[in-house]
């Protein structure tokens, strides 16, 4: 089988059979022809319900993750709707409370309205308090690996075979939005279904805001299929064909990412500035061994902690040229971000501390900028911040 480098340049293309172009179009148009009465031509008949741009991102995402079904959907958090929308009133749902904040808002805000009961978390590793959570209701379990903002490693095939040891029907979603497939597939670690906000690493130019749910099997992937298609939550043909743009360079950009990250990451952990570093290759030898073992990678996402009692974090903020302020991650270019008040500020404060979120709480997405650039920056912005 292709290497997943070839396989992210080369597949949805072979869609276009009518000019043989090199890359996918974009098919903008609404609807389409019927051949006869109830007879499509390649199963497309409204852009709703499929179209072939979109089509390509998905066969080509789901080949990526060793998936057998994909949607594309017009946000990550759409796709996080549509998978939830597998459940049903009276349905419980498990998830680690270190999560995007996005993610915590629906299942903390919008999930108990249609009856759907949450439980949070406070170690997904602790198989003892797993099991203590599940019930005979029990219908989904919630991974985010590693976690935002704390890059906190769960052990996916131990929580999996867990979990499914005490309820063989579980639905199992992970997250992997910050590791994209080049790092880590979950559904080869035990999962069913994976989610990815493709505005992200996906895309990885920040100019398209898209999601994609790939699923295990064809039977979970026809029923998303219907939801997303239902509910109205598809991605655009354009948005799809930026994110199929975008995926074919994901290897090179995940690698200098990466190499970027790993060099930031030592920069901060010996800087007087910085009271602590949080990133999956440089944490503690349990989860450094976790990530060797279910990782293929340690990513470019990074969080720290500032001394507050010596730097004033506004002030950081504001002296830093590269590192722009602003939510979002995954572009090319670096990205800064105080989750407190910014992706994670949905959450209560009691959440918010409770999950370790700190207002001093620092995340770096390191882009591929020259990282002798990058250090400079943050070392400058450091030295004009001292209280």
């Amino acid at each position: 089988m292709p290497h997943i480098e070839t396989n992210a340049i080369h597949e949805g293309i072979e869609i276009d059979n009518t000019f043989n172009s090199v890359t996918t179009p974009i098919y903008t148009s609404s609807t389409f022809t019927l051949t006869d009465l109830g007879k499509t031509k390649a199963g497309f008949n409204y852009t709703r319900s499929g179209n072939p741009t979109r089509k390509a991102l998905e066969d080509n995402l789901a080949l990526l993750e060793n998936g057998k079904m994909a949607a594309a959907t017009s946000s990550g958090m759409s796709a996080i709707m549509a998978v939830l929308s597998l459940l049903s009133a009276g349905d419980h749902l498990i998830a680690p409370l270190d999560i995007y904040g996005g993610t915590y808002r629906l299942f903390s805000l919008i999930a108990p309205k249609f009856g759907i009961e949450v439980s949070f978390l406070q170690n997904p590793n602790d198989l003892a308090e797993l099991k203590a959570e599940l019930k005979p209701n029990t219908k989904m379990l919630w991974i985010e690996s590693p976690s935002n903002p704390l890059l906190k490693l769960t052990d996916i095939k131990a929580v999996c075979n867990e979990s499914k040891s005490e309820k063989n029907d579980l639905i199992i979603v992970a997250d992997n939005t910050f590791m994209s497939p080049y790092f880590q597939n979950p559904l080869d670690l035990g999962c069913d279904i994976i989610i990815h906000s493709t505005t992200k690493y996906i895309n990885g130019h920040s100019d398209l805001v898209g999601g994609i749910v790939i699923c295990k099997t064809e039977e979970l992937g026809e029923k998303i299929a219907q939801i997303v298609n239902c509910m109205g939550l598809a991605e655009s043909p354009f948005d799809a064909w930026l994110a199929l743009r975008g995926v074919k360079t994901l290897s090179i950009r995940m690698q200098a990412h990466e190499k970027n990250a790993l060099q930031v990451c030592e920069f901060l952990n010996n800087h007087e500035a910085v009271q602590k570093v949080y990133y999956p290759g440089l944490s503690s030898p349990e989860q450094f061994e976790l990530a060797k073992q279910q990782m293929r990678g340690f990513g470019g996402m990074l969080s720290f902690e500032l001394k507050p009692e010596k730097y004033d974090i506004n002030v950081f903020f504001s002296k830093l040229k590269y590192f722009k302020l602003a939510v979002s991650l995954g572009g090319v270019e670096s990205l800064i971000a105080q989750p407190w008040s910014m992706s994670h500020a949905s959450m209560n404060e009691e959440a918010r501390l409770k999950a370790g979120i700190t207002p001093n709480l620092i995340r770096l997405s390191v882009g591929i900028e020259n990282v002798d650039d990058l250090i400079a920056d943050l070392d400058s912005a450091f030295q004009n911040c001292c209280c």
